[in-house]
């Protein structure tokens, strides 16, 4: 699938005033979908931003590129992340990559606007991620051959293995109920990812 178009405001550098409702667009944006109600609209946002709905437009051509653009916040901080556990000669293959997981879980666990954005936004607000989700898993890609190099790691685990766990923490995070717990749940799945004695 392409990515979609960026508007142009994205590409070129903003002026001071462009960016500072940018600024406020996005930090509405995040208030209102940390509530998770699928009801909520460009207007709204317009309105708890404190700007026209046409200049929200400017910046964003409809929901799904307010999300994409939280989706691609998320993902240039999971791969600082992940460079960071790239650059620690201190850890263990495996350690370093299950830390990393860990530290994107927690970040992602304080963040209900942007596990509403990746949850909801579809595949077209992951497209206008598609450069930091292509760095990601090349990141991934590479902490995974570390920890399979170590006979740490399962044979089978690969890289597109990393984001397919994410996405399920992402899923219990938010949850209430007992048993439900998002740590818990990539506790389980990190023990999962090991490789078997004798394998």
């Amino acid at each position: 699938m392409s990515a979609p178009a960026i508007p142009d405001q994205q590409l070129r550098p903003m002026r001071a005033d462009a960016r500072r409702n940018h600024e406020r667009i996005l930090a509405a944006a995040r208030e209102l979908f940390a509530g998770e109600d699928p009801g909520v609209q460009i207007a709204d946002v317009a309105a708890r931003a404190g700007v026209g709905v046409g200049t929200v437009y400017r910046h964003f051509p409809d929901k799904e590129a307010l999300m994409g653009e939280l989706v691609r916040e998320r993902f240039s901080i999971f791969n600082t992340q992940l460079r960071a556990a790239l650059g620690d000669a201190s850890q263990a293959p495996f350690a370093a990559l299950s830390g990393a997981l860990r530290a994107n879980a927690e970040a992602l666990a304080d963040d209900a606007a942007t596990r509403y954005a990746m949850m909801g936004g579809g595949e077209r607000a992951y497209g206008y991620a598609a450069a930091e989700l292509a760095e990601f898993l090349s990141l991934s890609r590479e902490l995974v051959g570390r920890a399979h190099a170590s006979g740490e790691l399962r044979p089978d685990f690969s890289e597109q293995d990393v984001p397919m766990i994410m996405c399920g923490v992402c899923a219990t995070m938010g949850k209430r109920d007992a048993g439900w717990e998002w740590d818990r749940h990539l506790d389980l799945l990190i023990d999962g990812m090991r490789a078997l004695p004798g394998a």
